[in-house]
């Protein structure tokens, strides 16, 4: 009888451990296409969101990223910033749909990009969200990616603060919900989300020049003539 316990026991522990709901990282399916970029060359603190010219949801976009001076993540020649297995990804979630951005927390596994002609997408990634129920109805998701070529960034959480800091270039997609999450009863679904770049967040000075000027402006125009 106790081994019938301790059995059933570790049968329900197992499950608990493991029922959690999955979704599909594709980045080209029938959903659509998408493709992360590097940084531009030219203006390193610019960010697009959205499908560009090699996109298809369900038909090419008008983003300029090659325009913008930016690559494909994993182009050929690029190393370093903007290499296929330097440049992380993986997803952010929180259950339910249309979860608010500041509950999304990282879920399932990192992953690195493919070369060649597939450059600017990631390895196809089955992921395991921990925090989010096997087969629940709906999950808020974003994308985000960043370099780690210096291998001091392993975790979103260390790359978001270097990143805010100027340290290193990132970028994220943006929310969205999916439904009907994998699990006992569903597979694993696949989604489409926006196309984005990598970017410098722009340095803090500039933040607060800007809250300067807007600042003497408003003091400007308060004053009363004759003042």
């Amino acid at each position: 009888m106790k081994k019938l316990i301790l059995g059933a026991f570790a049968v329900t522990v197992a499950v608990g451990v493991f029922a959690q709901g999955q979704v599909a990282l594709v980045g080209n399916s029938a959903s659509g296409t998408q493709h992360i970029w590097g940084p531009s060359i030219t203006a390193p603190t610019l960010s697009l969101v959205g499908s560009g010219s090699n996109d298809h949801n369900p038909t090419p976009g008008t983003t300029p990223y090659a325009a913008s001076g930016m690559s494909l993540i994993g182009s050929s020649g690029l190393f370093g910033p903007g290499g296929a297995a330097t440049t992380l990804a993986q997803l952010l979630a929180a259950p339910g749909a249309n979860a608010p951005d500041n509950l999304l927390v990282p879920s399932g596994q990192t992953t690195t990009f493919r070369t060649g002609r597939p450059a600017g997408l990631t390895f196809i990634l089955t992921d395991v969200l921990e925090n989010v129920p096997i087969d629940a109805p709906a999950v808020t998701l974003e994308v985000v990616a960043w370099d780690n070529s210096s291998g001091q960034y392993p975790t979103w959480a260390t790359a978001s603060a270097a990143w805010e800091a100027g340290l290193i270039d990132a970028g994220m997609s943006g929310s969205f919900t999916v439904n009907d999450v994998g699990g006992f009863l569903n597979t694993p679904p696949v989604f489409a989300y926006n196309s984005f770049n990598l970017y410098y967040v722009p340095e803090p000075s500039t933040f607060a020049l800007a809250g300067l000027g807007a600042a003497a402006v408003l003091t400007f125009r308060r004053r009363k003539p004759g003042a």
